[in-house]
């Protein structure tokens, strides 16, 4: 699944975000990378042991706590804490998947199941750099105001375009769902978004219930804890 997730951060926060990117220091991004990422990425990153990625990575997820739309369509159980990259210059990271496993330190590992990239600057401040997302059906491009965020697959191809003017700064972090298959969260996604639907539309419907004792079923059936 897809998704645009709308006003993550608000107008003041991405502000405070940009002044403190703005004065950082940045290393190069395949650091992060193994053997075959490093011929296909050119960007920038914090570095992995900067305070200021903690700092900003905190609010990133103390964000998305309070937020309904992710929780319901990821379903998370851990996280990657979030980095931060910065493409110039015709910095690009050309078609790639993103790796299955990953380490959280002291012997703890993480599944990628959703990939999840904030955008930290607005579409007109630079050229390119456009997230192109490959799927069944097709290539999708986006490129979102900032603040906003997609959540998608981590088994998806996927690609940056190069950044031929301005910057292009943004988050990037990876979930484990509670729900591995993205076939399933999406069917959990769409009726969780259909019962908020009706809960508003017809609050004393008598199908609610039903409805509610479904979709939680569904989930004590597929979670992983």
């Amino acid at each position: 699944m897809l998704l645009h997730i709308p006003n993550v951060l608000s107008r003041e926060q991405v502000g405070r975000f940009r002044q403190k990117l703005d004065a950082a220091s940045w290393t190069d991004g395949r650091e992060t990378v193994g053997h075959l990422g490093t011929h296909a990425k050119r960007n920038e990153q914090l570095p992995e042991n900067s305070a200021l990625r903690r700092e900003l990575g905190e609010t990133v997820l103390l964000a998305l706590v309070n937020n309904p739309t992710f929780f319901s369509a990821a379903l998370p159980l851990k996280y990657l804490p979030p980095r931060f990259n910065r493409y110039t210059g015709g910095g690009t990271y050309g078609f790639h998947v993103d790796g299955a496993v990953m380490n959280l330190g002291q012997g703890e590992q993480l599944r990628s199941d959703v990939s999840c990239t904030l955008f930290l600057c607005e579409p007109e401040e630079y050229d390119g750099g456009e997230l192109i997302i490959s799927d069944t059906y097709g290539e999708h491009e986006v490129k979102l105001p900032a603040g906003d965020m997609v959540l998608y697959p981590s088994s998806s191809l996927h690609k940056v375009q190069p950044v031929t003017r301005g910057a292009r700064l943004a988050s990037f972090f990876w979930v484990q769902s509670m729900v591995r298959d993205d076939a399933r969260r999406r069917l959990l996604w769409e009726l969780d978004s259909s019962i908020q639907q009706l809960t508003q539309d017809c609050q004393q419907h008598p199908s609610l219930v039903s409805l509610t004792g479904i979709y939680h079923n569904l989930l004590r059936q597929w979670a992983e804890t």
